[in-house]
């Protein structure tokens, strides 16, 4: 469905989970694939909350590739919450989900050729919250605001969107019953459902989206709750 033939696609977080799926799709695509991970990868391991390592990891895929069509701002920020999350647990999520990409962007700004696109993978916790998340959660909205912000200074040179993935099983599990039944969609959502967003986000098919956050989450975060409505109670 995608040809991105010879296309250079960078994705951070790539070795596992979502990350993984993006950059087996971009593979199929025929796209040269750079990622960066702290796990073991084929192009690039560090740790991207540091500044050194983000220009090094740049320097290598331009000094590669002279070039870069595609990013992909995958990496997880870690999730702590306010009653044991430190200063530092705080500060980390944040360079790792809002600084780095920005830094990211910024180092790649002059070697995005027409028709670049840089997608930003947020969460629905940008919007909704459980306790003790916080590090995630200012971690994901930042990012989605940091996806409009670019996408108006990169005007007419990148495409820029991001997207908000609700429950996805990175494992491939089949859950039946309510967690499937809660999801308006019927079931919990699977790493090719966000990666396939991605390519659509970078083929030329979405060349008229930008600046937009595409929530995809099996319609959870539509649906209002309320105590003993529609079968629903919270327990106490």
């Amino acid at each position: 469905m995608f040809d991105f033939k010879n296309k250079v696609a960078v994705i951070t977080g790539g070795a596992q989970g979502i990350g993984k799926c993006i950059c087996e799709k971009f593979r199929e695509a025929g796209a040269f694939v750079c990622t960066i991970d702290l796990q073991d990868n084929d192009f690039f391991v560090g740790d991207i909350s540091d500044k050194n390592t983000l220009e090094s990891f740049a320097k290598k895929v331009i000094d590669t590739y002279g070039h870069v069509d595609f990013l992909i701002n995958n990496a997880a920020p870690v999730m702590c919450g306010i009653d044991s999350g430190s200063y530092e647990d705080f500060e980390y999520a944040l360079r790792v989900g809002v600084t780095a990409p920005f830094y990211l962007s910024k180092l790649f700004a002059p070697y995005f050729p027409a028709g670049a696109s840089i997608v930003n993978i947020s969460s629905s916790r940008d919007r909704m919250s459980q306790p003790q998340t916080e590090s995630y959660t200012a971690a994901k909205g930042g990012i989605s605001a940091l996806t409009h912000a670019l996408a108006i200074s990169l005007s007419g040179k990148v495409r820029v969107n991001s997207i908000s993935p609700g429950w996805i099983d990175n494992n491939y599990s089949a859950y039946e019953g309510a967690d499937a039944t809660q999801h308006p969609a019927g079931r919990v959502g699977l790493p090719p459902d966000i990666a396939n967003m991605v390519m659509y986000l970078c083929s030329d098919m979405s060349g008229f989206i930008t600046g937009e956050n595409i929530c995809i989450d099996g319609g959870m975060t539509k649906q209002m709750i309320y105590h003993a409505d529609n079968g629903w109670s919270l327990e106490e």
